[in-house]
């Protein structure tokens, strides 16, 4: 076996291995954000994000040069399909779930300024001295929001 052919199938070997350890640990932070359990994701988030930088490193190398895996076996080629067809499933899947769990935050946060604006332009009474009905006193507090939730 010629030596590109060992080198291009040590390369794709190695990227094989990246994208499915990177699709696992996508798949596992979706599978948080499906369970309404955002928090559990963020376990994953400093190895995902190195292994994705790796990943769109070595991704752009590749396409620059395809040579550096040309030479490989085919049944290893179909292997790297094979994976990064599942990573392209399981980011789309990330995505839903991210953009559900965003939806539902924004929800939350629209319905509980709502009900702070209500609270406040509802006319309440306080008793002052002697007995006598008093406005509520304005409050000075205010609250701002905005699209990140």
């Amino acid at each position: 076996m010629a030596i590109a052919a060992i080198d291009a199938d040590d390369r794709v070997n190695q990227l094989i291995l990246l994208t499915e350890r990177l699709t696992d640990l996508i798949a596992k932070e979706a599978q948080a954000f499906e369970n309404r359990r955002p928090h559990e994701a963020a376990q994953y988030v400093e190895e995902t994000a190195k292994l994705a930088n790796v990943y769109r490193h070595e991704s752009m190398r590749v396409r620059a040069n395809i040579a550096l895996i040309e030479a490989a076996g085919l049944e290893l080629r179909q292997r790297l399909k094979r994976a990064t067809e599942a990573f392209d499933a399981v980011l789309a899947r990330q995505a839903r779930a991210v953009d559900a769990a965003r939806t539902v935050t924004e929800g939350l946060v629209r319905a509980v300024a709502e009900e702070i604006a209500n609270q406040r332009s509802a006319p309440a009474t306080t008793y002052g001295a002697g007995g006598m009905v008093n406005d509520r006193p304005a409050l000075g507090a205010a609250i701002t929001l905005n699209r990140r939730a």
